[in-house]
């Protein structure tokens, strides 16, 4: 077989930067880092939203993250390391600002995804896995947005942005690179990627009830069966 049969989007996705050990971790970082750990009866249960408050100070998975959540969780530093880049959520390097995300998967391909993400890189002057020079953004090729229904899909912050063209990309960065108030297709109005991370770790922003929180292709179904009068039947009945 020839080696172009087996092509990879995802060959910089490598270690942590151990070369880079800039943090903004402090006491305060480390008391929420034990707090997480605190809340569940296995404490390296904790790791991955810990990885995640890590994420919103240091804007990536830094050496001293890893340091802090092993030496908390008794685990070692490799162990911590193994995880963090098991998932393509955790950064091994500095995100910008706003984290772009654009899936080029299956029905999004189909639906202009690729397009999307070209749009995206001409628009940035970047790759995915990279992040722009004043730090504003970063960009990453999504494995799937779990949002077929919504198709081409671009996430900002790991919010969805839905039914995307490239002419709404270009105008979605103007907007952001401007400062202007933005809202995705369904949640609260953007802040920044390290403030979604913060959430992801189990803090509350307060805002979970903002936005719309399920889209029309998402309720089609739903509402279909009401107007119809279809029922799911009783459990007994199901058999």
């Amino acid at each position: 077989m020839s080696g172009h049969e087996f092509e990879t989007y995802f060959e910089h996705s490598g270690g942590i930067d151990t070369t880079d050990t800039a943090t903004a971790i402090d006491e305060t970082t480390i008391a929420e880092l034990k707090q997480l750990a605190g809340r569940y009866p296995h404490p390296p249960s904790a790791l991955l939203p810990m990885l995640h408050l890590v994420q919103s100070v240091d804007g990536r998975v830094s050496p001293r993250g890893v340091e802090v959540c092993a030496e908390i969780l008794g685990l070692t530093e490799a162990q911590v390391s193994g995880v963090a880049t098991f998932y393509t959520m955790y950064k091994r390097h500095p995100a910008g600002k706003h984290h772009l995300g654009v899936c080029t998967t299956a029905l999004c391909a189909v639906m202009g995804g690729d397009a999307l993400l070209q749009t995206v890189e001409d628009k940035l002057g970047i790759k995915p896995d990279e992040t722009t020079s004043d730090g504003l953004f970063s960009l990453e090729r999504v494995e799937c947005n779990a949002a077929c229904d919504f198709a081409p899909v671009m996430m900002v912050n790991w919010e969805f942005m839905d039914n995307m063209t490239p002419d709404k990309a270009i105008a979605l960065l103007d907007d952001l690179a401007a400062g202007k108030e933005v809202h995705p297709t369904r949640g609260a109005a953007l802040t920044s990627w390290k403030d979604n991370e913060r959430v992801l770790a189990g803090f509350n922003d307060g805002r979970a009830d903002e936005g719309v929180s399920a889209g029309e292709a998402s309720l089609r179904g739903v509402e279909i069966a009401r107007e119809r009068g279809w029922t799911a039947g009783a459990p007994d009945e199901r058999n």
